[in-house]
């Protein structure tokens, strides 16, 4: 901009000849300058104020925009994410058979301290252990005043326990964001679930990992974004499995005993419905393994995988279903049952005396060793090793939990004839209660083996056959036999007709090998309805004592069968069964033609 001179010396010549004053110039000149500038300031003024108003309408429009497409939207649970962080956090969660929840998870807090910036360290660990009693105070201070720059407080907190802290109002206390898995029912099928933990973790997330059970065994599966966070289905029923560990603990403790399992299968899809093992505990907050004595007492240990027993006498249906699949006896075929049976050394005797014969059937309702011992010399080794192969009793089960890759059924290191008879009465061969009701399955759906699953399935497995569908008929009656006129009698249920097996066996040392004179374990392997099996159902107790008579009892017909019977009856309407008369037995009548 070009200035015009105050005193423009053109003028003030001009203004001197006429006689006017030279000031007066000047002073119009500085007025028409202060005009031009104010001019300039305003238009400067009013473009700045129409950008502003330009900017403010953009900002409402996006605002508004905005605002109208979230209400217009699907309504949805908004999710913290955190850029700095490469953890996948998200896990899927687990249901029952009928969509119910098993495990979830829950979005909580971690708790972590950064020493250096605290402004009263004393007064902070004062005040966490009043939030937080397991914690020691001495050793927080030892840490907020030493040379360490960060450590971990609590890596999962409470809204409560997070609030709490905030009031704590120190810049050296700081949260991160945590996905925990939450376990709703407790300690329900905690064998089955078997727990999680953190695997990577930083200040802003972690990533939660199956350590047991089948959140360990579909562990990247669970993790698996590609699945879009569908539910794992697994095989359980929830109202079964509370009503059979309820019964089932119980019934452990009004038998005194040390431990008790219990598998509940599905004869025809292998599907376990229910499976307990005691005792047990809470995966939400799961202990240590134990790093000394005998791992089979942890709580964590899963009685009905991975524990292998003899199972006695339960055994004996298998070598009676195989002599009569290889035509070497029916149900009345006599047996000789006089003893004791003399191998070498070895005596084999019965409970009680049965007489010096009976019939195949009353060998397995009064559990005869001696019958049964001879009628495994007749089938001889290498036919009955291949049978309980077939049954699934030999290898490790192919159920969908890691725990069942260790179970390797204990077999003797040379199958003896002695073996071949120890074992046809449940000694001699060590497996689990979940080997023996897959083996009970194949004899209680018709003869076909089935595999055991914990995972839903909609159909029938379609095994290959081990037996004859007549054949296994005839071991259900026998099986029937044992509960209305054997050892079993306390497994009738009005209403469900039951069949099963009793087996008490000896416990063995720990140390030093023999067998305990007053430990056992006590099985009553069962199938239910008798007529047409469904179900079957396996309850064993370790080292049970019945003690309500003038002595102690321990054999299972005393201490695992009414436990078992008394689970039927709560889970069988829970089933869908509905209680019916059992079929009568047709007369032995022959219809002929005129």
């Amino acid at each position: 901009m070009i200035r015009t001179p105050l005193r423009p010396l053109a003028s003030v010549l001009r203004a001197r000849a006429t006689g006017q004053n030279p000031d007066a110039i000047e002073r119009e000149n500085i007025r028409q300058r202060h005009e031009e500038m104010r001019n300039h300031s305003r238009a400067r003024a009013e473009g700045r104020l129409f950008i502003m108003a330009v900017l403010f309408l953009g900002g409402f429009a996006t605002i508004g925009a905005r605002m109208g497409i979230v209400s217009a939207s699907e309504a949805m649970e908004p999710r913290v994410s955190y850029s700095v962080s490469n953890i996948q956090a998200q896990r899927a969660d687990i249901v029952d058979r009928q969509g119910r929840i098993l495990a979830t998870n829950l979005e909580t807090h971690a708790l972590y301290a950064q020493p250096p910036h605290m402004i009263d360290r004393e007064r902070v660990a004062r005040e966490l252990v009043e939030v937080f009693p397991d914690l020691d105070e001495e050793r927080l201070i030892k840490d907020f005043t030493g040379k360490r720059k960060f450590l971990w407080i609590k890596k999962k907190i409470s809204p409560e326990q997070k609030q709490a802290v905030h009031d704590i109002g120190d810049p050296g206390l700081l949260f991160g964001s945590r996905e925990m898995r939450l376990y709703p029912n407790g300690k329900l099928a905690a064998h089955i679930l078997g727990g999680s933990s953190f695997g990577k973790e930083d200040v802003h997330a972690a990533e939660v990992i199956g350590v047991a059970g089948v959140e360990k065994q579909f562990d990247e599966a669970l993790r698996d974004p590609a699945n879009g966070g569908k539910a794992l289905a697994l095989s359980i029923d929830l109202t079964v499995q509370a009503a059979s560990e309820r019964v089932l603990y119980g019934g452990m403790k009004l038998m005194n005993a040390k431990g008790a399992s219990s598998v509940l299968m599905d004869v025809h899809t292998g599907e376990i419905v229910a499976m307990v093992s005691l005792p047990d505990f809470d995966p939400n907050d799961r202990p240590r393994p134990p790093t000394e004595g005998n791992p089979s007492d942890s709580v964590l240990f899963n009685r009905s995988v991975q524990g292998l027993y003899e199972l006695g006498s339960t055994f004996k249906i298998f070598a009676a279903a195989q002599a009569m699949e290889l035509g070497l006896a029916h149900p009345e075929t006599m047996v000789d049952t006089s003893g004791p049976l003399t191998w070498g050394k070895f005596r084999i005797r019965d409970f009680r005396n049965y007489g010096s014969e009976m019939t195949l059937t009353k060998v397995i309702a009064k559990s005869s060793n001696i019958g049964t011992a001879r009628i495994a010399q007749l089938i001889g080794a290498k036919r009955q090793r291949e049978f309980l192969d077939g049954l699934g009793l030999l290898e490790p089960t192919p159920i969908e939990l890691v725990e069942a890759r260790g179970s390797q059924p204990l077999l003797p290191p040379n199958w003896s004839e002695l073996s071949t008879m120890t074992i046809s009465y449940g000694h001699g061969l060590s497996s689990s209660p979940l080997h023996l009701a897959a083996a009970y399955a194949a004899i209680a759906n018709g003869g076909t083996q089935v595999l055991p699953t914990i995972l839903k399935r909609d159909t029938r497995q379609e095994g290959p056959r081990v037996m004859s569908e007549k054949s296994a008929q005839a071991s259900w009656k026998m099986l029937r036999k044992v509960v209305t006129e054997g050892s079993a009698s306390f497994g009738e249920v009005p209403g469900y007709a039951v069949g099963g097996k009793t087996g008490t066996a000896d416990k063995p040392k720990e140390r030093g090998g023999g067998y305990y004179d007053d430990k056992v374990i006590a099985t009553f392997a069962s199938l239910f309805p008798a007529h047409d099996p469904k179900y079957v159902l396996i309850v064993s107790l370790d080292e049970p004592v019945e003690t309500t008579g003038p002595e102690p009892r321990r054999t299972a017909g005393w201490t695992a069968v009414p436990v078992a019977a008394e689970m039927i009856a709560r889970i069988a309407p829970l089933l869908g069964l509905r209680p019916e008369v059992e079929p009568a037995l047709m007369a032995d009548i022959t219809l002929t033609s005129n």
